[in-house]
């Protein structure tokens, strides 16, 4: 695999949904994911500011899967907030940025996940993940490590109620 093919295949993985992303961490043999964000110190060189790049990459290798429109409104607009994208808000690249993000307040003067650089208060508060787990945030939450969970051997059963069953009376007849 060249370069190109390699970064753009990453670039499809960060926009892409967790599900899908997965796949391809998993076909790249990725352990962990490291992505910087500038949220909460207003650092403007974060992931986020740079995830354009990625898409266009991502495009010129997958244009079948990944569109770059597909990340803005209707009106042209990139935005982390909740007028954003329904595409943006569920990529890997939004989520793992703003994973607990949304129960973080900087100050008393913003609602809780206003990202400083974008000056916006996020629009997907409600973050989970499957296929990941947080390994590490550092203080200000600069760097933001990922692990990727391996496959489970077996499906999860349901939890249900276990139902009693009356033991039946045996007698001898002898």
């Amino acid at each position: 695999m060249n370069v190109q093919r390699h970064i753009a295949l990453v670039g499809k993985a960060m926009s892409s949904n967790e599900s899908a992303a997965y796949q391809i961490m998993r076909s790249l043999d990725v352990d962990y994911v490291l992505i910087i964000f500038g949220g909460v110190i207003d650092y403007s060189g974060d992931d986020i500011n740079k995830f354009l790049w990625m898409l266009r990459i991502a495009e010129g290798e997958h244009p079948k899967d990944i569109r770059e429109s597909d990340y803005f409104t209707p009106q042209g607009e990139f935005r982390v907030d909740k007028a954003g994208s329904p595409t943006l808000l569920n990529c890997l690249m939004y989520k793992m940025s703003y994973y607990r993000f949304g129960e973080m307040q900087l100050d008393f003067r913003t609602p809780p996940g206003f990202d400083r650089t974008r000056n916006a208060e996020i629009g997907n508060k409600d973050i989970k993940f499957k296929h990941l787990e947080e390994a590490f945030t550092s203080e200000h939450w600069l760097v933001r490590i990922y692990k990727v969970k391996n496959l489970d051997n077996r499906e999860p059963l349901d939890h249900k109620l276990r139902s009693v069953v009356p033991k039946q009376k045996y007698t001898s007849k002898k």
